[in-house]
């Protein structure tokens, strides 16, 4: 067949799986654990954001990921932000992670006086003490994600202790691993 002659190739379309409607794709997805964290940007309108979708993406160079639901106040915000921080949530601070998540809250720096941040030490991005770990980004770029918005960062610090247990999101709710038991000898 000549070029001229050729069926011009058409978009197939998968088929959508069963439940793959946003509750059932939740449900689906929600029996992946994940570790929490706040998102934060600073400058005259400093916002933070509870996100659980945060993740490594690169090594060289070093960069994460977060996505931001398009709707949400902090997606304006990091669109316009030079700088982003992330911290990861230890298992004492759900409390955090539920204010940061509260959509009822205040705007502006007020959010703040809930949690104890401190300036990143490059960008001055407000970040959460006590935190297991703390990022401070340079955005990089960012891709379109459907109803969310994949923003891709730049690591420019970061600090952390990994010496206790992580705050976990499963199946809808908060949770944290149980103790290690020691072994008892006689």
């Amino acid at each position: 067949m000549s070029r001229e002659t050729m069926p011009s190739p058409r978009r197939e379309t998968a088929p959508s799986p069963r439940g793959a409607d946003g509750r059932g794709l939740r449900e689906a997805l929600g029996t992946f654990a994940t570790g929490v964290t706040v998102v934060t940007v600073g400058g005259p309108h400093p916002h933070g954001m509870t996100a659980n979708s945060f993740t490594s993406v690169s090594l060289d160079p070093p960069l994460v990921l977060v996505c931001v639901r398009r709707d949400a106040v902090m997606h304006e915000r990091l669109a316009a932000a030079r700088f982003f921080g992330v911290s990861v949530l230890a298992a004492h601070q759900e409390d955090l992670a539920r204010h940061f998540a509260n959509h009822w809250r205040s705007l502006g720096g007020a959010p703040f006086d809930a949690a104890e941040c401190l300036p990143g030490p490059r960008t001055r991005v407000p970040l959460i003490s006590g935190a297991l770990a703390r990022f401070e980004c340079a955005l990089w770029r960012s891709y379109d994600g459907g109803d969310h918005t994949i923003f891709l960062g730049n690591v420019l610090s970061l600090d952390g202790t990994g010496d206790r247990d992580a705050l976990l999101f499963l199946g809808g709710r908060f949770r944290r691993l149980m103790p290690e038991h020691s072994e008892v000898t006689a």
